[in-house]
């Protein structure tokens, strides 16, 4: 039925948020106790909409409980606050393993042969369906002010709703749009060529992979370290800033 989903959601949002919740909450998670309190309370209503929408499940034996739902739901729904969202419409079920799981990928030798080889991982975010996290990673970076498997994993949903990782997300602002691919751009060839210098850099040189995998570390590095960001790299996080409309420099 038309406007159904909406009314489901409008339901789900409205739903008492159990104050067992609110300590799991603001005792594991950094980002959590970050928020200003009216950002708290639109979160926890986004937390409600992902619980209800969204399939989680273990692989390797993992038995997922509800906290392990929550934290995950909770991070992942930063990225949405203060914006029109369909809470990742692309994204039906988060698969948690263990820890940091293998898979096979076919890569060239140097003899030009293609062989297949395990690959670790601690998380990956499909196009369509499913998005991939290690718990161990989960945990550790719940107090980590370097990186965040679920801010990571979950910005690639973002990226994904243009029906195309590439690095930009649904831009509804034409202003915004116009000064996204030089900005982000910029900031990408800059991360770049530090990493090719060996140089220290502030975002994680993982983000050199290519432009897809950079909006998902700058997202990590505007959420974990903003006033370095705003300060190193004022261009980024200014458009960062206006994408999420948050600030988070000045929580």
């Amino acid at each position: 039925m038309f406007g159904g989903k909406e009314r489901r959601r409008k339901i789900a949002r409205a739903r008492p948020f159990p104050d067992a919740w609110r300590s799991i909450l603001e005792e594991s998670v950094l980002l959590y106790r970050r928020l200003p309190p009216e950002d708290r309370a639109e979160l926890h209503g986004h937390v409600q909409v992902l619980l209800a929408e969204k399939w989680f499940e273990g692989a390797d034996g993992l038995e997922v409980s509800d906290r392990m739902k929550l934290i995950i739901a909770a991070q992942a729904a930063v990225l949405l606050l203060h914006r029109s969202t369909d809470f990742f419409p692309k994204l039906t079920s988060v698969l948690l393993y263990p820890a940091e799981y293998a898979v096979q990928e076919e890569v060239e030798t140097e003899d030009g042969l293609i062989e297949e080889v395990d690959e670790a991982r601690i998380g990956e975010s499909w196009q369509l369906g499913t998005l991939v996290l290690s718990w161990e990673d989960v945990e550790r970076d719940l107090e980590s002010a370097v990186q965040n498997v679920v801010l990571h994993e979950f910005a690639h949903q973002l990226d994904a709703e243009t029906g195309d990782t590439n690095g930009a997300p649904v831009l509804a602002d034409r202003d915004l749009r116009s000064r996204w691919t030089d900005v982000l751009s910029d900031a990408y060839d800059r991360l770049v060529e530090a990493d090719e210098a060996g140089e220290e850099t502030l975002l994680d040189p993982y983000g050199t992979e290519d432009p897809a995998e950079f909006f998902a570390v700058a997202t990590e590095g505007f959420f974990l370290i903003p006033r370095e960001l705003a300060e190193e790299e004022a261009d980024l996080y200014a458009v960062l800033s206006e994408f999420f409309r948050q600030d988070p420099a000045r929580w």
